[in-house]
């Protein structure tokens, strides 16, 4: 099929008055047919406009033959002090911490916590030497990078309470700071109950198991009665910690240190204890049947029988296999056929053990720690040996599974920067102490990983919790001189790990809370007289109960994973994009960083984050972006001077040297638009419901330039702008108009809106629509200056080949809070202007306001038009747009041009003369106006007389009491006229083709004036005496009238109950001489409308079919 496309070239060729000549946007176009475009009196309003603008008759003959051919183309720092009664409080001493106790210590804590001493050993046995240390090599890069990162950031300038939250929305902007601030906060909440979960595990499983309240009288319930043993204890310990963080910051400083000397103790314990097993390995017997590992608690010897006096009888080992102690009793299967071996579970350094453990061994939950080396005889009933006290798996092991439970483990590199408020000199210490740390946990796990796959055997390894060397710690039994120093030692690392948490984790809440930028989060900035957060710790203590409550370690912590990893995510995007968008601001101290090396930390964390789980990693990012899109919703709007920021600029600056290479396509086509606002003495918005109607039009997309001027130089009225500016963008919030605002100083408004039409906006985001309210005081006011600019400013944007759009009556436009309901919008296309009137109503019908409204189109048919053809093929053109509406087709006939007509003309020309020659008072004014208003009704009266057929006539009566209204109108309506005179006697028209009459015969109209006038009359009598009533018949403003009042009669008469009409708004003339006139006949167009939109296209196709 044929398709449509409106496209627009501009000759080379211009007109008289300055504009480019437009040819047809038709292909098959003729200059042969303009001069048919605007035949006859009914459309001689629109006849200047006949080069561009063509008929929509000629349109839609055209559009039949179209043939189808394609188109080318402040501050967190002022926030701090914004509390009120906060700002009479006593400034708190800072404890002025150093990198030592500060930073260093913190972190290697942190980091030699739990995952150290409860499951790297199990991480060693599972996944093997080379991909536990792939493991240890990925996490620790992606930690030491993140920290060179954090470095940049935290030596470039003062960084207060907050750490890693401040330097992230520093860095990247409120919403991305929130949004990973608070998620930095729920993972180290959660890295709080997972340290108190091992801190239980301890107590329970290797130090006094005995103190279990849930016992499992069965195998298979072990697990869950450990859950709730965990939950229980948890609890109270959870409590009993946030009283020691409530007491103060110095002192879980003070208990920190004696709890990492306990940690130091048990590392230099386990090295010890490597040293040793070399010359003398420790006797820990591990128990096999088959190549089955045994749990070694419920008996003492690994025999199935034994000697006693000669005599053979069964060990406890037998009864756990068998129904009975009797050596004919009946036993498992599996025990049966294999025989139980003796190994040593630690055979030591130079025992080769190393060469099994290289690999790993992952399985499904449930299957059973086995010694391949080992011979084995399989049992045909495999039923029963989930009851048998072998070691197996309690979870499902893979690589990425333990990759999310290790991660934890390297995780304490915040904890110094967490407590920046307590250091002396952040800026030095938080890069020293965190990297320091780093390095040198990552050798003590480097070294770990190959030293317990060089010593321990690898069923042992397996052993999560011991059960094979009687319930110790696996760790524990190769440190030296005893395995209670590593339990001990991991009982306070936990310990002091999970108060370092609980100190952190309220600071970087309050922090947040300070700031503003999450509402229903200040209430956690307020805490003690001495600063403590006390809410803030109360809100972290519940939410460290729900990770409590989960209570398996293994399962809390790829939680915990996921929110550190998008922090450090973060934290090297942030370092990063300082680094490339080089900002005047980034200067840190700290030179070894890279914006690589950034990069290359953001990727490895988002990988470890998708590695670890996906599933966890798209919840993280699933809340990430709920608090982003909150604090973008909700929170207080910040200037940071952010990264983010400075990346819009630089994007926008990308885009918009994109947008000024070529115009937009007609389907891109959307009104962009300038909306020109007057203010009132005051500096507030007169009209606000322009910016309503602007935000319906818009919906948001798209530029919008609300802009105003006031007279006078900026130096004078630098204040008045300055909020005027306020106002508006005030007015631009209550109306939900999304935009820019710019207010001009200039030395009159003609040239302030002439500045705005050709200077706003940058670059291709250029208005290309002008939205203004008619000025509907012009003839009130004694100054023409208001109509002389609106009128300037219709020539403007014609010349700036821009649209412009005026409503009438703006005050009655429906606010954004109005539903309309069923009615229509009318649109009256009565020339071709690109299609914007078209496009306008479908815009509109996207608001919820205009939502229910149809649309109904209208186009003007003369007497040589085929109706029915043109209607056929509106429907069809307006299908091909994919526009619903309702089409109709108005017939106006040629007819004699009326007798009110030409009153109303000559009423109009009197007063224009007269307020030309000179100024009267207002009395006098209207004493005149009056005059002519008389002798205007008495004409009126004797033409209905001699050309009514019946005398009296009810129609002929009809006419003349409307047209005498119509004259009584223009009375009130115009201003005053200048001077008291009259024709006499009154002007009659006579039948067309005759000359105007006098009564008293002459073709002349003879004036008389009053007498008490004197000589202020003498002009007006010379000038009206020489105005002959044939050239008032044949002038163009005649005809102008006639095509202003029979249009009006029309659009009132099928429109005047529409909710909106919008009309093709006609040019101004060419000669400035006749600017009121002009006034006049939109004024005659638009009476009797309620809202009206006046509709000027910009030059250009703005409306296609093509998809």
């Amino acid at each position: 099929m044929n398709m449509f496309v409106f496209s627009k070239t501009v000759s080379s060729a211009s007109t008289g008055d300055g504009m480019p000549k437009e040819s047809s946007p038709f292909i098959n176009n003729t200059d042969n047919d303009k001069g048919n475009l605007y035949d006859g009196k009914n459309m001689a309003l629109f006849e200047e406009e006949m080069d561009s603008n063509p008929m929509v008759s000629s349109l839609l003959n055209k559009l039949a033959n179209y043939t189808n051919l394609t188109q080318g183309v402040k501050e967190h720092e002022e926030a701090d002090d914004d509390e009120g009664p906060a700002k009479t409080k006593k400034p708190v001493k800072s404890p002025a911490l150093g990198t030592l106790i500060g930073v260093y210590l913190p972190c290697l804590q942190n980091i030699l916590g739990v995952i150290l001493f409860l499951r790297l050993t199990w991480i060693v046995g599972t996944a093997g030497i080379m991909e536990s240390l792939a493991i240890v090599v990925m996490t620790c890069s992606c930690t030491m990078l993140t920290a060179i990162s954090m470095s940049a950031i935290a030596t470039n300038g003062v960084v207060p309470a907050g750490g890693s939250y401040y330097m992230i929305s520093r860095s990247l902007g409120p919403e991305f700071g929130g949004a990973v601030g608070l998620c930095f906060y729920l993972g180290t909440t959660f890295a709080g109950s997972m340290y108190i979960l091992g801190t239980i595990e301890i107590l329970l499983t290797y130090i006094v198991p005995s103190a279990a309240i849930f016992k499992a009288e069965k195998k298979e319930d072990e697990a869950e009665a450990l859950l709730n043993n965990m939950r229980v204890y948890g609890t109270c310990c959870l409590t009993l910690m946030s009283l020691v963080v409530f007491v103060g910051v110095k002192y879980v400083n003070k208990l920190a240190l004696v709890f990492l000397a306990c940690v130091i103790l048990s590392i230099l314990a386990i090295y010890a204890g490597v040293i040793k097993t070399a010359f003398e390995p420790p006797d820990f017997p591990i128990c096999l049947l088959g190549n089955r590992t045994l749990q070694n608690h419920n008996f003492d010897q690994c025999l199935k029988t034994m000697e006693v006096d000669n005599v053979t009888v069964t060990t406890k080992l037998w009864s756990l296999f068998c129904d009975s102690p009797d050596l004919n009793a009946t036993c498992n299967e599996y025990f049966t056929l294999n025989n139980v071996t003796v190994i040593q579970g630690i055979p030591g350094l130079t025992s080769g053990v190393i060469r099994d453990n290289i690999w790993g061994d992952y399985g499904p939950n449930g299957m059973l720690v086995e010694n391949k080396h080992q011979v084995s005889e399989p049992a045909a009933d495999t039923s029963q040996d989930i009851y048998m006290p072998y070691v197996a798996n309690d979870i499902t092991t893979f690589f990425t599974l333990l990759v999310g439970i290790y991660f934890p483990s390297v995780t304490g590199i915040m904890a110094g920067s967490n407590r920046s408020g307590d250091l002396r000199d952040a800026q030095k210490s938080i890069p020293i102490g965190t990297i320091m740390a780093i390095a040198t946990t990552t050798f003590i796990y480097i070294s770990s990983v190959i030293l317990f796959g060089a010593c321990i055997e690898g069923v042992v390894l397996r052993d999560k919790f011991g059960d094979s060397v009687k319930g110790n710690l696996v760790i524990g039994i190769l440190a030296w001189p005893s395995p209670w120093v590593i339990v001990i030692g991991s009982f306070f690392s936990c310990c002091g790990a999970g108060l370092q948490s609980l100190t952190g984790a309220p600071r970087l809440l309050q922090a947040i809370a300070r700031d503003g930028i999450v509402p229903f989060l200040q209430v956690f900035g307020h805490g003690k007289a001495n600063g403590e957060p006390t809410w803030a710790l109360l809100l972290t203590g519940g939410i460290c109960e729900i990770g409590i409550l989960i209570a398996s370690l293994d399962a809390v912590a790829p939680i915990l994973s996921m929110f550190f990893l998008m922090c450090y995510l973060f934290v090297n995007l942030a370092c990063a994009l300082q680094t490339l968008l080089r900002t005047p601001n980034w200067r840190p101290r700290f030179k070894f960083y890279h914006w690589a090396l950034s990069f290359l930390g953001a990727s490895l964390c988002l990988s470890l984050m998708f590695i670890s789980s996906w599933y966890y990693a798209l919840v993280a990012m699933l809340i990430a972006g709920c608090i982003y899109k909150y604090i973008e919703y909700r929170g207080a709007e910040k200037e940071w001077g952010d990264g983010i920021n400075g990346l819009s600029l630089n994007a926008a600056r990308y885009a918009l040297i994109r947008l000024e290479e070529a115009p937009p396509h007609t389907k891109n086509w959307r009104p962009q638009i300038l909306l020109l606002l007057n203010l009132d003495s005051d500096h507030t918005v007169k009209h606000p419901r322009l910016l309503s109607f602007c935000t319906q039009l818009k919906a948001g997309k798209g530029l919008t330039i609300v802009g105003s001027v006031l007279e006078g130089t900026y130096m004078t009225k630098e204040a008045e702008v300055k909020k005027a500016e306020q106002n508006i963008k005030s007015s631009m919030t209550t109306e939900r108009t999304k935009g820019f605002c710019h207010v001009v100083a200039s030395s009159n408004l003609r040239d302030g809106f002439s500045h705005l039409i050709q200077t706003a906006g940058l670059g291709g985001m250029k208005h290309n629509t002008v939205l203004m309210a008619w000025p509907g005081t012009w003839k009130q006011s004694n100054d023409p200056v208001s109509w002389k600019n609106f009128i300037e400013t219709v020539r403007e944007t014609t010349a700036a080949h821009q649209a412009l759009l005026v409503a009438k009556n703006v005050d009655s436009f429906p606010t954004n809070a109005d539903r309309l309901g069923q009615g229509t919008i009318d649109v009256w296309w009565v020339v071709h202007d690109g299609g914007l009137l078209m496009l306008l109503p479908f815009l509109l019908r996207q608001h919820k306001v205009w939502r229910k409204c149809k649309m109904r189109i209208f186009t003007v048919a003369n007497m040589d038009d085929n109706s029915i053809q043109m209607k056929k093929d509106l429907q069809m053109f307006l299908y091909h747009l994919r526009l619903d509406a309702e089409v109709e087709v108005v017939e106006m006939h040629d007819s004699d041009i009326s007798a009110f007509t030409y009153e109303k003309t000559l009423v109009m020309e009197q007063r224009s003369q007269m307020l030309k020659q000179m100024q009267l008072s207002r009395t006098e004014r209207e004493r005149e106006i009056q005059s002519i208003t008389d002798s205007s009704r008495s004409s009126i009266r004797r033409n209905n007389q001699t050309g009514a057929t019946g005398s009296g006539s009810g129609p002929s009566r009809e006419l003349e009491d409307t047209q005498e209204d119509e004259v009584a109108n223009t009375h009130h309506l115009y201003p005053q006229c200048p001077c008291d005179c009259s024709p006499s006697p009154p002007l009659r028209p006579t039948p067309r083709g005759h000359t105007y009459t006098a009564d008293a015969g002459p073709d002349r109209v003879h004036m008389t004036w009053t007498k008490d006038k004197g000589q202020g009359c003498v002009g007006f009598s010379l000038l009206f005496f020489t105005v002959t009533l044939v050239w008032y018949r044949n002038q163009s403003n005649v005809r102008r009238m006639h095509t202003a009042v029979k249009l009006n009669e029309v659009v009132v008469n099928k429109s005047q109950g529409a909710h909106l009409v919008l009309l093709n708004m006609p040019g101004p003339p060419k000669n400035r001489g006749g600017d009121e006139n002009y006034m006049e006949f939109l004024e005659v167009l638009l009476e009797g409308l309620n809202r009206v939109l006046l509709v000027r296209g910009g030059g250009r196709e703005v409306i296609t079919i093509y998809s």
